[in-house]
């Protein structure tokens, strides 16, 4: 009997114990040969799809890309052009009034940065959910949790988001900027820099204070349009009012046809007339519009030319003569001491102030 026909007969082998390594199949050429034919029909098959897939995104990606350069450049152009416009307008008398430079240049360089930032944001973020929509990904729970984290961001930064809102606004209304003198309620001063998210101000003494945007309530600029410069002259009752009002209006004639007063002026010096009317003075208003910021030198000048002018005119201000007072002749009983009772030696004051005399001893 041949080997083939005893091992038939003697049934199938034996498993191999738990203790045996099992016999690790070797694949054939022909298993080879199966596996890359069906990768080759699979691949045959979906192709086409992946081909199409592909130049969806790229096309999605060229787009994105294109329309991003093109909408940065154009806001950067805008911004140039204001730019150029200022610095065109700049050392004119229409610019020395109107345009502060270094004021719009910040400012145009931060309306520049929130709108190439926002375009930016717009334009990849919109290509990014596309490109997820094109690998048939569902977007809705994706879109649900960037809902959620960012109302979770918006709760935990709300200074933060408010502060940046509060600036974008500042700066797009142009309420403020670079040079102009505001108060701001938690602090004023000079603007020395703006941002979107703080304010810098220069006090009156130098110091410098940083403002958050979003915790300024309200402002008060104190540079945009014009301002007014108002002088109070307290003189006594016993003053002709027509002379000190001539006087006045002498002042305010010479003052408004010099130089450099004649272009902070932009309005005739007043005389507005009584503002206050006491028992043993009184108060005349002078009153006018100056450039903004200037009120305060057109104010030291007035009421400096006023001081002189009623000097000349010999008009006294209440809390100082302004003109030298006329000698008067001395009291002669000023220095006399006030009589007293005790100068008279029969007064009850001065005998119940005599020391006693002791009585006189008797002689044995």
């Amino acid at each position: 009997m041949s080997l083939p026909a005893v091992l038939l007969a003697a049934g199938p082998s034996p498993s191999p114990s738990g203790s045996q390594t099992p016999s690790v199949t070797v694949p054939t050429l022909q298993d080879a040969q199966e596996s890359a034919t069906n990768a080759a029909s699979w691949i045959e098959q979906n192709w086409s799809t992946w081909l199409a897939i592909g130049l969806r995104v790229l096309l999605i990606l060229v787009i994105a890309t294109v329309l991003r350069v093109a909408v940065r450049r154009a806001i950067t152009k805008l911004i140039d052009r204001m730019t150029r416009t200022v610095q065109a307008v700049d050392g004119t008398a229409l610019g020395g009034l109107l345009v502060n430079a270094e004021r719009r240049r910040q400012r145009s360089q931060a309306i520049g940065s929130v709108l190439r930032s926002v375009a930016s944001f717009l334009i990849l973020g919109t290509a990014a959910l596309m490109v997820l929509a094109t690998f048939d990904i569902n977007l809705a729970p994706l879109l649900a949790s960037a809902g959620v984290a960012g109302v979770a961001i918006g709760f935990g930064a709300r200074n933060l988001v408010t502060d940046f809102l509060s600036g974008v606004f500042m700066i797009l209304e142009d309420q403020y900027g670079v040079g102009d003198t505001i108060d701001a309620g938690v602090a004023s001063g000079e603007v020395i820099e703006v941002g979107l998210r703080v304010t810098k101000l220069r006090g009156d003494n130098g110091e410098i204070w940083y403002v958050r945007n979003g915790e300024v309530k309200r402002i008060g600029n104190l540079s945009q349009g014009w301002a007014t410069a108002g002088v109070d002259v307290t003189v006594k009752t016993s003053e002709d009012l027509d002379r000190v009002k001539a006087t006045l209006d002498a002042v305010a004639e010479t003052m408004g046809k010099e130089e450099p007063w004649n272009e902070l002026l932009w309005s005739p010096i007043q005389v507005l007339g009584l503002d206050s009317l006491l028992i043993d003075s009184m108060v005349v208003r002078v009153s006018a519009r100056t450039m903004p910021g200037k009120s305060l030198t057109v104010e030291r000048e007035l009421r400096w030319r006023i001081k002189r002018a009623f000097d000349a005119a010999d008009i006294r201000i209440v809390g100082g003569a302004t003109a030298p007072a006329e000698d008067e002749v001395p009291d002669p009983s000023a220095s006399v001491a006030a009589p007293s009772a005790f100068a008279n030696s029969t007064s009850a004051q001065a005998q119940a102030a005599t020391p006693l005399v002791p009585p006189p001893s008797s002689s044995k």
